[in-house]
C-alpha cells in the first residue's frame, strides 16, 4: 500500500508543474531551504582543485539527508542556477525554455565575451552533471527508487544553439516540492551583485542568512567551517569569516556580526539579519 503511495506521489511530482513563488520582487531570487543551508555550493577558490564526489552526503540539517554525485560546485554555479530557476518559474517546470548566453551573464553581473560565454558553457554542464538524491523526514523523498530513476538533476536537460548563442533548458517539474510551503531563501540579488569579487564566502553567508527568519543568528566556528568546505586551519578560517561578514555589513545583509563564545565554550559567529 505504501509503495503504491509513493509511487502515485512521484508520478505527480514528475508532471510539468508551475512552481508559485509568493512574496518573491522581481529583485530577489529563489533557492529552497534545504539546498541554500547545505554544502552543495561552497566558496572554493579557482586554484582548488574540483574534486569529484560520487554517493557524497552534503553537510545539513538532522531533518534531511542529501546525497550528492558529480564535480564539486562554487558559489558561481550557485549564481547561474538561481538565474535559470527564476527564468523557469515564469512557465511550468518541465517545459522547455530558451534563454541567450549574454541575458544570463548581463543578470549576472557579468562581462559579454568569448571567455564569459565557455566559462557559462562549463558551469551549465557541471550543473547538468550535479545529481541529488534528496529525502527529507516526513516528508518526501526525491530521486531514489520514484518512476524518475534514481536522482535529480540540478539541470535536467539542456540543448546549446552557438549560432544563436542560445540555451533551451528543461528543469525537472520534482523541484517543485522543494519550494513548497514557501521553504525557501529569499536572496537580495542587488546585494548579492553588490559583494565584492573575492568574496565568495561572504556569498554562501548571505544564503545561509536567508534561510532563517530569526533576526539575531548563531553558527558555531567548526559548523561553519565544515560547511564551507574550508581546509585551512582554523585561525584562518577565522580571519576568512570576519572578512566575509563585514562584507555582508557593508552591503546591509547583516549588522553588528562578531565571533563570540556559546553557552558550552565554543566559538560561534553571531550577527543580526537586516
Amino acid at each position: 500500500m505504501w509503495s503504491r503511495i509513493q509511487e502515485r506521489a512521484a508520478r505527480e511530482l514528475s508532471r510539468p508543474r508551475q512552481m508559485f513563488l509568493p512574496g518573491l520582487e522581481p529583485t530577489m531570487r529563489a533557492m529552497p531551504n534545504h539546498i541554500a543551508r547545505s554544502s552543495l555550493f561552497a566558496p572554493l577558490s579557482k586554484t582548488h582543485q574540483r574534486r569529484f564526489l560520487n554517493d557524497h552526503i552534503l553537510i545539513s540539517r538532522r531533518d534531511v539527508v542529501i546525497r550528492f554525485r558529480g564535480i564539486q560546485l562554487d558559489e558561481s554555479q550557485a549564481d547561474v542556477w538561481m538565474q535559470l530557476m527564476h527564468i523557469a518559474s515564469t512557465s511550468p517546470l518541465g517545459e522547455p525554455f530558451d534563454v541567450r548566453s549574454a541575458s544570463i551573464l548581463e543578470a549576472m553581473g557579468r562581462q559579454i565575451g568569448g571567455a564569459e560565454y565557455r566559462w557559462l558553457r562549463r558551469a551549465v554542464e557541471a550543473l547538468y552533471t550535479a545529481t541529488l538524491i534528496i529525502d527529507v523526514v516526513n516528508k518526501y523523498r526525491i530521486g531514489d527508487g520514484d518512476s524518475d530513476g534514481d536522482g535529480i538533476r540540478m539541470i535536467d536537460r539542456f540543448r546549446y544553439d552557438a549560432s544563436r548563442k542560445q540555451y533551451t533548458f528543461v528543469i525537472d517539474p520534482r523541484w517543485v516540492a522543494m519550494y513548497g510551503n514557501q521553504e525557501f531563501a529569499r536572496i537580495d540579488w542587488e546585494k548579492r551583485l553588490a559583494i565584492k569579487r573575492g568574496q565568495d564566502m561572504a556569498k554562501t553567508l548571505q544564503r545561509l542568512v536567508a534561510t532563517s527568519a530569526d533576526k539575531v543568528q548563531r553558527y558555531g566556528l567548526d559548523l561553519l567551517k565544515e560547511k564551507l568546505q574550508y581546509t585551512s586551519p582554523l585561525r584562518k578560517f577565522r580571519s576568512a569569516l570576519c572578512a566575509a561578514l563585514t562584507e555582508l555589513e557593508r552591503v546591509e545583509v547583516i549588522a553588528a556580526a562578531h565571533i563570540g563564545t556559546s553557552t558550552r565554550g565554543s566559538e560561534q559567529a553571531v550577527w543580526t539579519k537586516l
